[in-house]
């Protein structure tokens, strides 16, 4: 494996990490796509899946967790904010399991949990 193509699985991989970390430290999030959107066209193909699967799990995540927000006046926001931890240490793990064998990720589209 090149070293470009090692610092850009390096770097994806630290994307998945600052996701799991922003469910404590909230502006990690914002980090971590902004990272994601400068390196998705400069890396390799099975890395750009990657790069979109985590674009897509901070849009998605952020809707989820807006949603959550909104109804947590209803008490049923809170299962909502649950949820959204859940689904986002899954997403990660899920697609780290895959960086590490170094395949794309086969479904970078997914809703749930890809």
């Amino acid at each position: 494996m090149s070293e470009s193509t090692q610092a850009s699985q390096n770097t994806a991989k630290l994307v998945y990490l600052l996701f799991i970390a922003n469910i404590i430290i909230q502006f990690l999030g914002f980090v971590a796509v902004v990272i994601a959107y400068i390196n998705k066209d400069d890396a390799a193909a099975w890395l750009q899946s990657h790069y979109q699967f985590q674009i897509r799990t901070f849009w998605i995540g952020f809707l989820y967790l807006f949603i959550g927000v909104l109804f947590a006046f209803f008490l049923v926001g809170y299962f909502i904010l649950v949820f959204w931890v859940i689904w986002v240490v899954i997403r990660c793990v899920k697609g780290m399991k895959y960086l590490d064998q170094q395949q794309p990720h086969p479904n970078p589209n997914s809703w749930l949990f890809g």
